[in-house]
C-alpha cells in the first residue's frame, strides 16, 4: 500500500505499568492515529519474548523451562518428532489455516496489554485511528540469547534458527490479522538492535545476507496479512542491510544516532523515493527528556534533515516519508518520565504535520 505517513506517531511498545488500564488512556491521548498495545515488563518474566511470542515452541516442547531460563530441548530423544509436529502445524498456518495461524497467538496470561488493548477498540472504536500497531521481538535479538541443551546460541544452529524465525514470521502473521480485525490495516515492528552486530569482530559469520534473508520471511508474513513491516534499532547500525529489505518503516533512535544514517544517505534516498519511511525516534527516553521541549526536538531533527539536504534528499521528500516516536520503550522508566516522552513526541508529530501540510 502507498504510505505516506507525513509526521504520523506512535510508540515503540513498553510502559512502566503493572496493569494495562492507566497505559491505553496514555497511548489514546497521545498517538490517537497509530496507537500501540502497551507490553508491560513490570508485570514480571512472563511479559517477556519467550512467553509472549515463542509460546508455540513451549507447547510442542521445542523450548523446555526451568524456572525463567529457557533453552532449546536438542538432547531429548523425542526431539525429532516434536519438530516434526512443530512443521506440521507451521505449513497449515503458512497455507492460511486460521486453526492453526492461531496456534501461534499470544497467550493471555503473558500479554495482559494486548488483550486489554484488544478489548478497549473493540468496545470503543476509533474515528481517529488510521493503523494499529504491533511488535514483536527480532530473530537475531532472541537468537543471540537462546541456547541449546550444549550451550550453543541457537541463531547459528541451522535447524534453531529456522524454527525461531518461522514462529515469529507465524505470529507477527497472527498479530497482524488480530489487529486488522479492528477495522483498520495494522503496523507491525520488528523490534531488532541486535542487527548492530552484522560486521563486529565478534559475529564474523554474521552476514548481511543472513540478516536480510531472515528479516524477508517474517516481513513477508506481515505482508501476507496486508500490513505494513517495520524494524526498530535503537543503535547505530549498518542501514544499507534494511533498505535492501523488503521492509516498508525504518525506526531509528534519532536523538542519540541520526548521524549514522549519514553514510548511508544515497540509500536512504532511493528507500524514500521507492516509499520507504523513516520513523525519527527523536524524543529521548531517559532523563534527558526533563531538558527537552518541542523546539528543541524539532531543531534536531532540522539539522540532521539539513545534512541530508546536502547529500541530496529533498525536505519535502523526508516530510512526506517521516513518522515520529520515541527513540525507545519506556518500560523501565518512571511513570511521570514516560509520560512526558509521550507529550513530547505528540507535539513534535504535531508541527511536522504542519510542515507537511504547507510543504505540499
Amino acid at each position: 500500500m502507498k504510505f505516506s505517513p507525513a509526521g504520523l506517531i506512535t510508540g515503540i511498545g513498553s510502559l512502566p505499568f503493572t496493569e494495562p488500564q492507566p497505559a491505553l488512556p496514555l497511548i489514546v491521548k497521545n498517538m490517537p492515529e497509530a496507537p500501540h498495545w502497551p507490553q508491560l515488563p513490570r508485570r514480571g518474566a512472563r511479559e517477556g519474548f519467550v512467553f509472549q511470542f515463542l509460546t508455540p515452541l513451549v507447547n510442542t516442547g521445542l523450548i523446555s523451562l526451568t524456572g525463567d531460563n529457557a533453552v532449546f530441548d536438542t538432547e531429548n530423544p523425542s526431539w525429532p518428532e516434536k519438530l516434526t509436529d512443530f512443521y506440521t502445524v507451521y505449513l497449515q498456518a503458512e497455507s492460511g489455516d486460521e486453526k492453526s495461524i492461531d496456534a501461534f497467538a499470544l497467550p493471555r496470561e503473558a500479554a495482559a496489554g494486548f488483550f486489554a488493548y484488544m478489548e478497549y477498540f473493540r468496545q470503543n472504536p476509533s474515528r481517529e485511528a488510521l493503523y494499529y500497531k504491533g511488535h514483536l521481538a527480532g530473530p537475531l535479538t532472541i537468537g543471540f540469547q537462546l541456547k541449546d541443551a550444549g550451550g550453543n546460541l541457537a541463531y547459528y544452529q541451522e535447524q534453531l534458527k529456522d524454527v525461531l524465525i518461522k514462529t515469529l514470521a507465524m505470529h507477527a502473521r497472527w498479530q497482524a490479522k488480530e489487529l486488522a480485525s479492528l477495522g483498520r490495516p495494522a503496523i507491525i515492528f520488528v523490534d531488532e538492535p541486535a542487527i548492530g552486530a552484522c560486521g563486529t569482530s565478534t559475529h564474523i559469520t554474521l552476514t548481511r545476507d543472513m540478516v536480510i534473508e531472515d528479516l524477508n520471511e517474517i516481513f513477508r508474513q506481515i505482508h501476507q496479512a496486508g500490513a505494513l513491516a517495520g524494524v526498530h534499532s535503537c543503535d547505530a547500525v549498518d542501514w544499507s542491510i534494511l533498505f535492501e529489505s523488503s521492509l516498508d518503516i525504518i525506526n531509528l533512535d534519532a536523538y542519540s544516532f541520526a548521524s549514522s544514517l549519514l553514510p548511508f544517505a544515497r540509500g536512504l534516498k532511493k528507500y524514500l523515493e521507492n516509499g520507504g519511511v523513516m520513523a525519527w525516534g527523536i524524543v529521548p527516553t531517559s532523563d534527558d527528556a526533563y531538558g527537552e521541549n518541542p523546539s528543541t526536538l524539532l531543531a534536531r531533527l532540522e539539522d540532521i534533515w539539513g545534512e541530508l539536504g546536502r547529500r541530496g534528499i529533498g525536505r519535502n521528500l523526508l516530510l512526506a516519508q517521516s513518522m515520529i516516536t520515541p527513540a525507545c520503550g519506556t518500560g523501565l522508566l518512571e511513570r511521570e518520565l514516560a509520560e512526558r516522552i509521550y507529550s513530547l513526541a505528540r507535539q513534535v508529530s504535531d508541527r511536522v504535520k504542519e510542515m507537511a501540510g504547507n510543504a505540499d
